[in-house]
């Protein structure tokens, strides 16, 4: 009787975590299809890039061709913006945002394939290269 209470309660338990995990498949699947402009089913660096470069120019509002911290809008925290700012001016330019951009893309590739598939995309690296690119 226990027995079956415990495996009872264990797949009542797994029943209900499957929506959590599924609402994080499609929003990475989601993500991948936004992403994926050659339609191969993974995102590569020249996409990732395509897209931080336009969202760097919608963050981009005053005009100086730079990002400063405030313009980040909590995309990156304060230490991640330091380190990404090696002239330590207080500010991105587009090529430095896109060095933090193709580091996160590395950091989030763990098999080195040069790709990354929607459950790379929904891992912690492949969440904080999301927040700069879209």
């Amino acid at each position: 009787m226990k027995k079956a209470l415990l495996f009872g309660a264990l797949a009542l338990a797994g029943v209900m975590a499957l929506p959590a995990t599924s609402a994080l498949a499609k929003k990475a699947a989601g993500a991948v299809a936004a992403l994926d402009t050659d339609d191969d089913g993974t995102v590569d660096l020249k996409e990732i890039n395509k897209s931080a470069t336009d969202l760097f120019a919608s963050l981009e509002t005053d005009a100086d061709g730079t990002v400063d911290f405030k313009e980040m809008k909590g995309r990156v925290s304060k230490k991640d913006f330091k380190t990404a700012d090696p002239d330590n001016d207080g500010t991105l330019s587009k090529d430095e945002f896109l060095t933090m951009v193709s580091t996160l893309f590395k950091d989030a590739d763990p098999d080195n394939d040069g790709t990354l598939d929607a459950k790379e995309l929904a891992s912690k690296k492949g969440k904080a290269l999301l927040r700069v690119t879209r």
